[in-house]
């Protein structure tokens, strides 16, 4: 197999340092949108300056440069073991070049390895697909707002939310209102309905690989998603939780299947720093987006 360790380094560079232009447009909407000189635009304005500086010097967006998930997708014949073990060099490379911050910390010792590497970290899907290229997808989500992600187990009697989609829209908003200013709004935030405990988890945060314009394919799905956002930017929370019209950006939905004797519902929040990128490696052409 080609060495890829260069293209998975500039994948990690593109993704710390250079936020998305979707996310871009998305708060500088957002900015026009709030109230001239209030906190909500203080606070956007010093986010797109981060955005900007970041962007021309190839330093990171965040302190918190956090956890690296790949997906990889890949062809028939391909070793998972060596894309692995290139991917896991570039996660080195990349953090001795100070794309990444040293962040990861052995948990029962509180050693940090210093180079990002250690048990399951980073993290890593691996899929087998039709296609005759490589596709890699990273995120790099932030350790603050994981923190403010929420599991919901309906019936929730506090909330009167039953197994149902209007169930779900009271789970997500409580989510979102509970979360406050500590998940560095304005989020994203990711669902899902359904499944167990672990993979609700592990599909909410796949919905931060969407982009921010496009909407579920299914009709009551997209059609909560809209009211969702609508709803949560009624909230008054607002950027940094400074207050204002700009909670969140955008909310994604997704639905798994379930046992009859669960129904989850998981909020993820993505704060304003959605890092992800894309490299596709095809016929010996690498393009990252």
């Amino acid at each position: 197999m080609e060495d890829l360790v260069p293209h998975f380094i500039e994948l990690i560079r593109r993704a710390s340092t250079d936020l998305p232009a979707d996310m871009e447009i998305a708060l500088r909407r957002a900015r026009a949108n709030e109230d001239s000189d209030s906190a909500a635009q203080t606070a956007l304005d010093a986010i797109l300056e981060n955005v900007q500086l970041s962007r021309q010097g190839s330093t990171p967006i965040c302190q918190d440069t956090g956890t690296p998930i790949f997906y990889v997708y890949y062809p028939f014949g391909w070793s998972t073991l060596a894309l692995k073990k290139q991917i896991r060099e570039a996660v080195a490379e990349a953090t001795a070049r100070s794309y990444l911050r040293p962040n990861s910390v052995d948990t029962l010792t509180g050693k940090n390895p210093g180079n990002n590497l250690g048990d399951d970290f980073p993290y890593f899907h691996f899929e087998e697909w039709e296609e005759d290229y490589l596709k890699v997808d990273l995120m790099l989500k932030g350790g603050g707002c994981e923190n403010v992600g929420a599991q919901y187990s309906l019936p929730d009697t506090r909330l009167d939310a039953n197994r149902d989609l209007e169930g779900v829209r009271r789970t997500v908003l409580d989510a979102v209102q509970q979360a406050q200013g500590m998940g560095c709004a304005p989020a994203v935030i990711g669902v899902a309905v359904g499944g167990d405990r672990a993979s609700s988890y592990i599909k909410s945060k796949e919905q931060f690989y969407r982009p921010l314009d496009d909407e579920s394919p299914d009709p009551k799905l997209a059609a909560l998603e809209k009211r969702l956002t609508d709803e949560a930017n009624t909230l008054g929370i607002g950027p940094m939780g400074f207050g204002g019209k700009t909670t969140v950006l955008s909310v994604k939905i997704d639905s798994l299947e379930r046992l009859p004797a669960s129904y989850f519902v998981t909020a993820s929040y993505m704060c304003w720093a959605d890092r992800r990128r894309s490299l596709v490696y095809r016929e010996g052409q690498v393009t990252i987006a």
